[in-house]
């Protein structure tokens, strides 16, 4: 028996998909679809699931060539919330009841997903929410608050950790849920921005009743769970491929050009921002590379911490060499709530406002330290006194 190799596997794959679903021929919704069900959504997960059961550094030759070919990507970045920390987490730790439900729709974004972990008074301390899920049969009715909810305004499903049992410690009383944003009990208010925009909302929940057939992971255990979306978010974040000089370093490069700039101190601080960023990009290329299938590392949030105040730096530079420019923002602020989370090309006005939650958003630079710190440096943890109280007993 004649044994191909990944490589051809995937080209194969890859050739079909194009051949028998043009790109400029089919609509956008059935040929994300046709590429879910040829394995070629997230190539590592398992067939059926999306995948081939390959290494994940071949997704980047998939979406290549699709990309090449005029297959629209939007998907990805109309529910990257759900692609980048969703998927994953299903995958690891659904059954094949709740993958079958969920991986498609999520893919072909049919469903959108957002992620409800963060509370008004549990934000940097996920394990400290208060979110309440009491048990009712074969239901559960799902009571408080969650913040800084990416695109929970378009979304059909929200990824949420409540507080299951509030007599042990609070590590150990959370449960993972996917609950559905259609259904009474559940309202979402938005958050506006800097950029005057919503794209962070609130979620209030009101006696929300969440099937336990929706529930990832044992109840107790969606700590776990969650370390899951957590490490896939500060992977997606801080792994986003890039060409060669490509993000927020190539608009200083194009200002720096348009302008016709001459000033050897500011060429020097270009330069070295460069370096900078093409750096984090080989250092993200390569654990890219090396990431295997399953829960990543705390490694990840290496990438996470250093593309985050890099891109504060590089977008506070480049609107510094628009001058007075760049102290307006075309367009102004008006209320707007948007399709899509504030991730991609911007003006670059707007993308220095927006890079101020990059060292925020998916773990603050100063956890993200902590993390590297305990669990990638060894160094002793930082003093917790309410690691073994209940958590009802937390003074809050």
């Amino acid at each position: 028996m004649t044994t191909i190799s990944a490589e051809t596997r995937v080209d194969e794959a890859v050739d079909r998909l194009l051949s028998d679903f043009p790109p400029d021929r089919t609509p956008d919704v059935e040929f994300w679809g046709e590429q879910f069900d040829a394995g070629l959504a997230w190539v590592h997960f398992p067939e059926g699931d999306g995948g081939l059961g390959l290494a994940p550094s071949f997704q980047r030759r998939i979406n290549s060539r699709l990309r090449e070919a005029g297959a629209s990507q939007d998907n990805i970045s109309r529910n990257v919330i759900g692609y980048g920390m969703g998927a994953p987490t299903v995958a690891t730790h659904g059954t094949e009841e709740q993958r079958q439900r969920w991986l498609r729709p999520l893919f072909t974004a049919e469903e959108i997903w957002c992620q409800g972990f963060s509370e008004p008074g549990a934000g940097s301390d996920v394990a400290g929410l208060a979110t309440r899920a009491v048990r009712d049969g074969d239901e559960w009715v799902v009571n408080g608050q969650k913040v800084w909810t990416t695109l929970a305004h378009t979304s059909r499903w929200v990824m949420l950790v409540a507080r299951t049992d509030p007599d042990v410690p609070k590590h150990r009383g959370i449960t993972y849920f996917i609950v559905d944003m259609d259904q009474p009990g559940v309202e979402v208010r938005p958050l506006r921005q800097i950029t005057g925009e919503a794209e962070f909302n609130e979620i209030y929940f009101t006696d929300a009743r969440v099937p336990d057939a929706y529930r990832l992971g044992d109840v107790g255990d969606g700590w776990r769970v969650a370390l899951t979306t957590l490490m896939n978010e500060r992977v997606a974040i801080g792994l986003t491929a890039l060409p060669r000089g490509g993000g927020a370093i190539a608009e200083a490069i194009e200002v720096w050009h348009e302008r016709q700039l001459d000033d050897d101190y500011l060429r020097d601080e270009l330069m070295k921002l460069w370096v900078e960023a093409e750096v984090a990009r080989l250092t993200g290329s390569r654990a890219n590379e090396l990431l295997q299938k399953g829960t990543p590392g705390p490694e990840g949030s290496t990438s996470k911490l250093h593309w985050a105040e890099l891109n504060k730096k590089i977008t506070n530079f480049t609107v510094d060499l628009m001058g007075a420019e760049g102290m307006l923002l075309p367009g102004g602020y008006p209320f707007v709530r948007p399709e899509a989370a504030g991730l991609g090309r911007v003006s670059r006005q707007r993308g220095f406002l927006r890079a101020r939650a990059n060292s925020i958003e998916g773990g603050t630079s100063e956890i993200m330290k902590n993390i590297l710190g305990e669990r990638v440096l060894g160094l002793p943890g930082e003093p917790r006194v309410d690691k073994d109280l209940p958590w009802r007993e937390i003074p809050r």
